[in-house]
């Protein structure tokens, strides 16, 4: 055991409780049903997975619960695993609650058993009591009990029902007079899958002839290979909608309130007589930037992350992995890679941070790469404000907002077309290697927590990201502010940079302020439109983007056209990874040539691209 994965007791007279299980057995809402908001996550000491840990007073007595990862066995393959294994056989835990899914618990005692050979003071806690009544089965908890010779507990976590009598088995099996302390004898896998068949046949019955029937219909649809995908664009497009449509309104209104609150301030300032640059810098540098990435980043993330996390508690996310595991396959790469990169939509530093799911460093390295050429909702305002001004047409209303989606969605199709071909040349390069298998588990549909899927999404996701977000965008606020406002000679620094970069800008379809706007726009890609808007009104400070029509107009005033839009559509799409991304690559990898590859591969993507598609635009037109 790691001597620096010890975790501390609650106490003196506080007991530790490890919560170990499969995945998809409802372990981490059986987690935040008992902890509440007395809980925190962090990386395990020595390892880059995060680990749960909560605290809940019963009886008087505090309990420290650890969220252990989610694994099929002891013998590990992963580093979750190994933390799993470690933790329980280090003998730090006083009881270890073994969640068991129970509308398939045979595979979820299997793993039980080969915890209770290696452990002392087992709880058998059988989760989702009302899936399997919904289902028709019906479990005989004492029988199962006696069987297996520990406290078994039926729960339905989601409810908080049986909660307080598994605390109660908890308590009572933890104390240190318990006689629950001798492991079970050890055996071979078949023999534990004969057990937990014996006690399946004895403790279970089944009203219905084919529990799963309704399922597999549905699967049939969803995981074909007719059907998979295009209702999988299908969902996505609509979700993209719904991001588009709702997030307009609330954007502007926070926008509206941010920037006049600054202007509030701008006057306190003067009042309190406070120097012309202190105002610039700290209003017109460092608040706008900040106004800029909250008002922008905030309702969208706020839409799109909890209809991801519905998704996923609702199982269709391993159905995704299913049906795009064979394109990756064929790349070189792992199926689980389409998981992170659909968390790379939302954001690209939670999609890099998703990819510890997959085994194979080889594999896991090739996800992180390749993780930001699909773009994160941070790019999502650029992408629809120039789609709505040169590629719409005269679209209004609704039907402008299913048009925006559509186009958008064909772009997000693009990232993952690029994102299986730079897997294909990086796996037969610099990670060469042959793709590993891997078991995918199609879990049963279930009925999403609705309010726990928001809190969560909200505390663990959008303000988490948000947060990151802030902390580089304060700084970028006062960089934009000096290069705008500082002048050498008789130009600002601004525009000695655009005018060095507008021939590498014009070669690549655009000129020099939009390359400006993207260099500057690294620790944040939302404020890259107010950036070139900035230069071309020659103006010292971020301004707000104001109406498409009168924003179409001023880019089209400085030669703007659809062959320009395009092209800065395209190195929107495939270019450097924000600063956020890039200190999580760096992080998560642990390397500086792995971040330079990170940085290089999608910035090497866009550049080539676009110079092809305008040099074949200028030849057509």
């Amino acid at each position: 055991m790691n001597r620096m994965a010890e975790v501390e007791r609650p106490g003196p007279q506080g007991r530790i409780v490890a919560l170990a299980g499969n995945p998809n057995v409802g372990k981490s809402t059986l987690f935040n049903a008992l902890t509440g908001l007395h809980q925190h996550t962090g990386n395990w000491p020595g390892k880059t997975v995060a680990v749960a840990q909560g605290e809940y007073v019963h009886r008087e007595r505090r309990f420290l619960l650890i969220d252990l990862p989610g694994t099929y066995s002891m013998n590990a393959h992963s580093a979750e695993e190994e933390i799993t294994r470690d933790f329980l056989q280090s003998g730090q835990a006083d009881a270890t609650v073994v969640v068991c899914d129970a509308t398939c618990l045979e595979r979820s005692l299997i793993f039980a058993l080969q915890v209770m050979e290696q452990t002392k003071n087992v709880v058998l806690c059988v989760n989702l009591l009302d899936e399997a009544r919904s289902r028709g089965m019906q479990i005989d908890l004492a029988q199962l009990a006696r069987l297996l010779r520990v406290p078994v507990v039926g729960t339905c976590a989601g409810r908080g029902e049986g909660l307080e009598e598994l605390m109660d088995e908890v308590e009572y099996i933890s104390h240190p007079a318990s006689d629950h302390g001798i492991p079970r004898e050890a055996c071979t896998q078949e023999e534990r899958v004969r057990e937990a068949e014996r006690c399946v046949a004895m403790a279970v019955t089944c009203r219905k002839e084919d529990p799963l029937a309704g399922q597999r219909r549905i699967d049939r649809l969803l995981t074909s290979k007719k059907t998979g995908i295009p209702l999988m664009l299908l969902l996505l497009g609509g979700i993209l909608w719904l991001t588009i449509v709702a997030s307009n309104i609330p954007s502007q209104i926070l926008s509206d309130s941010l920037f006049a609150a600054g202007e509030t301030v701008r006057d306190a300032l003067h009042a309190a007589g406070a120097p012309a640059w202190l105002t610039g810098v700290l209003i017109d540098g460092v608040y706008r930037v900040l106004a800029w990435v909250v008002s922008v980043m905030l309702p969208p993330m706020a839409i799109f992350f909890p209809l991801f996390t519905l998704l996923e508690d609702l199982g269709y996310l391993p159905r995704v992995a299913f049906v795009l595991d064979h394109a990756f396959h064929r790349a070189g790469a792992c199926g689980k890679q389409s998981l992170t990169m659909c968390q790379g939509l939302g954001c690209n530093a939670c999609g890099v941070t998703g990819c510890r799911i997959i085994d194979s460093p080889r594999e896991r390295l090739l996800a992180i790469v390749t993780n930001s050429l699909v773009p994160c909702n941070g790019r999502f305002p650029t992408l629809i404000a120039l789609i709505t001004i040169f590629f719409l047409g005269n679209a209004q209303g609704a039907w402008s907002g299913v048009l925006a989606a559509a186009m958008l969605l064909g772009v997000l199709v693009l990232g993952v077309g690029m994102t299986l071909a730079v897997s294909r040349v990086l796996s037969a390069t610099v990670l060469r290697g042959v793709p590993s298998s891997f078991a995918l588990e199609l879990p049963p549909y279930r009925r999403p927590q609705v309010g726990q899927v928001v809190v969560r999404s909200v505390l663990d996701r959008t303000l988490f990201v948000l947060g990151r977000a802030v902390a580089v965008a304060a700084p970028a606020g006062l960089v934009i502010w000096l290069c705008a406002n500082v002048s050498v000679g008789s130009e600002t620094i601004l525009s000695h940079i655009t005018a060095a970069l507008d021939p590498v800008g014009r070669l690549m379809g655009m000129d020099g302020v939009i390359l400006m706007a993207f260099i500057l726009g690294w620790p944040a890609n939302e404020i890259v439109v107010p950036i070139v808007l900035m230069a071309y009104l020659s103006q010292g400070t971020l301004v707000e983007a104001g109406e498409l029509d009168t924003m179409g107009q001023l880019l089209r005033e400085n030669g703007w056209t659809e062959l320009t839009a395009l092209c800065t559509i395209l190195f929107s799409l495939f270019h450097w990874p924000c600063s956020t991304t890039c200190l999580t690559v760096a992080k998560e990898t642990g390397s500086a040539k792995w971040t330079a590859l990170a940085v290089v591969v999608p910035t090497l993507v866009g550049v080539c691209l676009c110079t092809l598609v305008a040099t074949v635009g200028k030849m057509l037109l």
